[in-house]
């Protein structure tokens, strides 16, 4: 490695914003923003989409209904069956010959969910993508290195598309073959790593494994998306790689990442409650009640709902996410106007009902991380029961932890489990490297039930 370190420090003097006139934007101009872009996205879907047609028709209303931002409440939601039930290019607005780029799901059970962009959605995409790069500290000229997969997933090609907009240089080596992730974190002195929050603790043990101590590399900043992590999670990663975790929101269904972006100033101040900044004049976004559907005020936890407002493509009238999170109502720090949503503590359909105790995947990292003797590894996972389903938790053991100690160990993380969670879980410690890794998002829950 070069004997020059050009790590900086870590907080930044002043406030570097993209677009700082709509970041910045009043919220009684950036509210009359949204609503004109709002309506003209109702006519577009309406006007163009049978199935959305359809679905208003239905439900009773048209787009001459919405004449406030509340009004979007009368409209009916759109879910992820949608995009299923209309597959391939059912729900896309213009015709294929104006698409310039498809995305979709992994499709590993079954067929993928498709979703496109138009030429102007992919400037749009590429311009909020750059914009969530200057809020996480990154600058024209830094080098980025990608370790987000590439191909159907929006995530590789979404920061790709940001970088470049930014003038960065891109490392595009896309998931898998930590090895080599690290000898060119190294060798070509990366300024930020784009990566999954556990692929980021992937690398960490890798490194340290083979005696590289990348807090000593020049990489500052990891720009994490794909998957919900926990406070306890980003500040293990970012002690043991030696940087700052910034969150990226985001998913395919009404663009990819860039959709919200935590800014460096609220995420080095530890006075600030941390979140993303929702990019309010591209999308319009609601925190409703998972079972009644009604819209909740700012503050209250939630499902987030986002609408499109410049989608011309694939335009989404009140998507439900499944994401659980709440809007931030204080102002932040950097000056951005655009209001914040909390870091996702997991998905409506991630929770597990453990007799009768609603548990996220999230509580249980959060009591594990930090724990001594455990490695930040673990899985849930759900067996069949007599009565109902029962539920273990893997972990990890440290190298450090003789065998003979981990009888301890499982008392330890039993309690600490009972504790944080109202729940008793049969606790099964590992050996180092006995829980599966992920190259991309972490696989949290492993369903072991028979169908």
């Amino acid at each position: 490695m070069p004997a020059t370190n050009k790590k900086p420090a870590a907080r930044r003097k002043s406030v570097a914003m993209y677009q700082p006139d709509l970041e910045r934007m009043s919220k009684k101009d950036l509210r009359a923003l949204q609503l004109g872009r709002l309506q003209k996205t109702v006519r577009h879907a309406y006007r163009n989409v049978a199935a959305v047609r359809d679905k208003f028709d239905a439900a009773g209303v048209k787009p001459a209904d919405l004449k406030s931002l509340k009004d979007i409440a009368k409209f009916p939601f759109a879910r992820k069956s949608d995009l299923r039930d209309n597959y391939p290019l059912g729900l896309f607005a213009v015709p294929q010959d104006k698409l310039v780029r498809v995305h979709g799901s992994s499709g590993t059970t079954g067929k993928p969910t498709i979703v496109g962009y138009s030429k102007k959605d992919m400037k749009n995409w590429s311009s909020l993508m750059a914009r969530s790069l200057v809020a996480a500290g990154v600058k024209p000229g830094d080098v980025l290195q990608n370790s987000i997969g590439y191909g159907l997933f929006t995530g590789g090609l979404g920061f790709h598309g940001g970088a470049e907009e930014l003038g960065c240089t891109v490392v595009p080596l896309s998931g898998g073959n930590t090895d080599r992730q690290i000898m060119m974190l190294i060798d070509m002195q990366a300024d930020a790593l784009i990566s999954t929050p556990s692929y980021a603790l992937n690398i960490a043990d890798v490194a340290e494994a083979a005696g590289i101590d990348l807090k000593k590399a020049p990489v500052r900043v990891a720009l994490c998306g794909a998957e919900a992590a926990t406070d306890a999670l980003r500040a293990e990663a970012g002690r043991r790689l030696g940087l700052t975790m910034i969150d990226h929101y985001g998913l395919s269904e009404v663009m990819g990442p860039g959709v919200a972006a935590e800014c460096l100033e609220a995420a080095l101040d530890p006075k600030t409650p941390g979140g993303l900044h929702l990019w309010e004049d591209h999308f319009y976004f609601e925190i409703i009640d998972p079972k009644s559907g009604d819209v909740l005020p700012d503050g209250e936890t939630g499902e987030l709902v986002i609408t499109t407002l410049t989608k011309e493509a694939l335009p989404m009238v009140r998507y439900r996410t499944g994401d659980i999170t709440h809007i931030i109502p204080d102002k932040c720090i950097c000056g951005r106007t655009h209001r914040r949503m909390a870091r996702a503590k997991g998905r409506s359909d991630d929770m597990l009902v453990i007799r009768g105790v609603n548990v996220y995947p999230s509580a249980v990292e959060e009591a594990l991380i930090g724990l001594p003797g455990v490695a930040p590894h673990y899985q849930l996972v759900v067996r069949d029961g007599k009565s109902m389903a029962m539920v273990d938790v893997e972990v990890e053991a440290l190298p450090s932890v003789k065998k003979g100690d981990y009888a301890k160990v499982t008392k330890n993380i039993s309690q600490r489990l009972k504790q944080a969670t109202g729940v008793s879980f049969k606790v099964i410690v590992v050996g180092p490297g006995k829980v599966p890794r992920s190259e991309g998002k972490a696989v949290r829950v492993r369903d072991l039930r028979k169908a």
